[in-house]
């Protein structure tokens, strides 16, 4: 598990107060749902501004690609363990095919990261 997920899940841990953060009720589950999503939105602005402000040409791109597809990629280990624990222990058939395509979309925007970055070495010359 890396560093980062360890610490989310710690800090996830303090912030409840002793309660679980699992949800058992759909209502409070989707409000979670569309908190993080109204947050996300919130800072979407700032990060679409600095983004934009700091990557002059393609070799700028570059460190924020890979920084990205680092992070997506320890993301989607996480998922994957998810995933095989949630086969081995016979959990839902909806939840397991949920997870294998959360998964795969997940791969699949890896290789399109990783795409994208070889496409920031516009001088084929070397």
């Amino acid at each position: 598990m890396s560093f980062l997920r360890l610490t989310r899940e710690a800090l996830a841990g303090l912030a409840s107060s002793g309660r679980s953060y699992a949800y058992t009720s759909p209502r409070d589950l989707d409000e979670l749902l569309t908190e993080q999503t109204a947050a996300a939105n919130r800072e979407a602005a700032d990060h679409t501004a600095a983004a934009s402000r700091l990557h002059a040409d393609e070799l700028h791109l570059q460190p924020g690609l890979l920084e990205a597809r680092r992070d997506i990629l320890a993301d989607i280990h996480y998922l994957e363990g998810l995933l095989i624990g949630a086969r081995a222990r016979n959990l839902s058939h909806e939840l397991v095919e949920h997870l294998a395509a959360a998964v795969d979309t997940g791969h699949q925007l890896t290789e399109r990261l990783a795409e994208a970055t070889r496409a920031t070495i516009t001088d084929t010359d070397h």
